[in-house]
C-alpha cells in the first residue's frame, strides 16, 4: 500500500477529507514522503530555530506544480505520529512560493478534536495563531540560504477550490500513468 496513492482522499471535501500526516507537530525533523516506495525518508533536521507549528503532511491523491502532492497543516492539539491517516477539514490557505515555485499549504482543522473540530473557517483563528504560521515558513529555510515567500491567506472556499483542483490534476496526470505501469508489471 502506497500512502500517497491507495489512501483516498474523500468525496467531500468541503466536509472533510483525509490527510497524511509526515512530521508531528513541535518536531524540528523534515521527513519526507519517498514517492518510489510511500516510505517516509528523513530529508534533514531544520537548520533555524523553529519547530512545525502543526501536524504537517498531504493530501492523497493530489498533485501540484512543483511535483508533489498538496501540502497540509493540520491543526489540533496533539502531535500525530508520522503516516497516521487522520480526518481534517479546510479552513484556509497559505500561497507560497520557494525554490521549486508554486508551494501552496492547505490551513485545516483535525475534525476528530475538539478543540479544533468547530472551527470552520481562517478567520476565525486567532490573529496570533495566523502570525506563527507565516513566520514559521518565512524562517524555516533562512540559514539554509534559502528564500521562500507568504502571500496572503484565503478562506475555506479557496482552499476547497486548490483541494479539488490538485485532485483533478492528479487523476488527469498521476492515476493514468500508474494505470499504465500496473498493465505493465507482470
Amino acid at each position: 500500500m502506497h500512502p500517497w496513492h491507495d489512501v483516498e482522499l474523500g468525496d467531500h471535501v468541503e466536509r472533510h477529507f483525509r490527510a497524511i500526516i509526515e512530521i508531528p507537530k513541535g518536531s524540528k525533523v523534515k521527513y519526507e514522503l519517498d514517492k518510489r516506495t510511500g516510505l517516509l525518508w528523513l530529508d534533514r533536521v531544520l537548520h533555524s530555530a523553529v519547530h512545525y507549528p502543526a501536524n504537517y503532511g498531504f493530501l492523497p491523491q493530489t498533485y501540484c506544480e512543483d511535483g508533489d502532492p498538496l501540502d497540509v497543516l493540520v491543526l489540533g492539539q496533539e502531535p500525530v505520529v508520522p503516516l497516521c491517516i487522520l480526518r481534517a477539514r479546510a479552513i484556509g490557505v497559505m500561497t507560497m512560493r520557494d525554490e521549486k515555485g508554486q508551494d501552496d499549504k492547505v490551513i485545516a482543522v483535525h475534525v476528530d478534536d475538539p478543540e479544533y473540530a468547530h472551527y470552520q473557517d481562517i478567520a476565525e483563528l486567532p490573529p496570533h495563531r495566523l502570525r506563527e504560521l507565516e513566520r514559521f515558513f518565512l524562517d524555516y529555510k533562512v540559514l539554509e540560504q534559502k528564500t521562500v515567500e507568504v502571500g496572503r491567506i484565503r478562506g475555506h472556499a479557496d482552499a476547497e477550490r486548490v483541494i479539488k483542483d490538485a485532485a483533478r490534476l492528479y487523476r488527469d496526470t498521476i492515476a493514468p500513468k500508474r494505470d499504465r505501469e500496473q498493465v505493465q508489471s507482470p
